[in-house]
């Protein structure tokens, strides 16, 4: 969450924690049966919460290394999870079609809330303080407000892989298969920009907004990453990260920084004036 620790997961059923500054690995967890497909970090670092093809969410202790607990519920395997800001409940989208929420304080082994409107599996979700974002191989963002128990619901057409809130909350960002992303007005659903240029047919790779709102981000099928003016809509630079397909790609929350996963290696791009917080080297 600060931009100082990342995590990894994937088809070896582990997780790592990693100072991505100094390249270090300092933990390894194992706990999943199958591939891990994705993990988050609670708002303080102590938690982590993991999912995977083994149909199960994982909430661990970052300290100890252990499994706190195992919801299991989703029938099929899972694709993406999130905190909530207090990280008293996870919230996993699942190929299932369901979102699911979990309470990470109570032993009760059911999910507290279960959002089935998707039609087809759940590729992405992202928690804000009072809303849920979804995004769907059926071609839908969807945006859940818990204040007012409403549902929003943008049709892109073509399968998203992945969605994100600028940072400012106005607007939401989608990645689909018809390799474009677009950026939706949060609350008209108006498209305000769509960036073209990557390849995205077959997987399902993230997209990102830059740590200030000024630029849009995706990884791409041809192994680079490509980042838009999100204003001007036009290619401001394009990364050659690998050969193969860049999955995951996270933004540093604050500073000009950024990770990319491809192949089973992970890469920390930064600008030359970058200097961590608090790194004296």
């Amino acid at each position: 969450v600060d931009g100082n620790y990342c995590l990894t997961c994937g088809s070896d059923k582990t997780l790592k924690l990693w100072n991505p500054h100094k390249g270090t690995a300092l933990r390894t967890y194992q706990g999943h049966g199958y591939e891990v497909l994705d993990a988050a970090g609670s708002f303080d670092n102590s938690q982590l919460c993991s999912c995977g093809a083994d149909k199960t969410v994982a909430l661990w202790d970052v300290a100890t290394g252990q499994v706190i607990r195992k919801y299991r519920g989703h029938a099929g395997k899972v694709n993406c999870v999130q905190f909530n800001e207090e990280a008293t409940i996870i919230v996993s989208g699942s190929i299932d079609s369901t979102v699911r929420c979990w309470d990470c304080r109570s032993r009760r082994p059911d999910p507290v809330q279960v959002l089935d409107e998707a039609k087809d599996g759940v590729s992405s979700v992202k928690v804000s303080d009072h809303e849920i974002l979804s995004g769907s191989v059926d071609g839908r963002v969807r945006r859940y407000d818990l204040r007012a128990g409403q549902l929003f619901s943008d049709y892109i057409g073509s399968p998203i892989t992945s969605v994100c809130f600028s940072k400012d909350g106005q607007c939401v960002l989608a990645a689909s298969l018809d390799s474009t992303l677009r950026l939706l007005d949060k609350e008209t659903g108006e498209l305000l920009g769509e960036y073209t240029g990557h390849r995205s047919t077959a997987y399902r790779l993230d997209c990102v907004l830059s740590e200030q709102d000024t630029h849009v981000g995706s990884a791409s099928e041809d192994g680079r990453v490509y980042f838009w003016d999100l204003v001007e809509g036009s290619l401001a630079l394009s990364l050659a990260v690998g050969r193969g397909v860049v999955q995951s790609l996270s933004f540093h929350p604050t500073l000009p920084c950024l990770l990319a996963a491809t192949e089973g290696q992970l890469q920390l791009w930064r600008e030359d004036t970058f200097q961590p917080e608090g790194d004296t080297a």
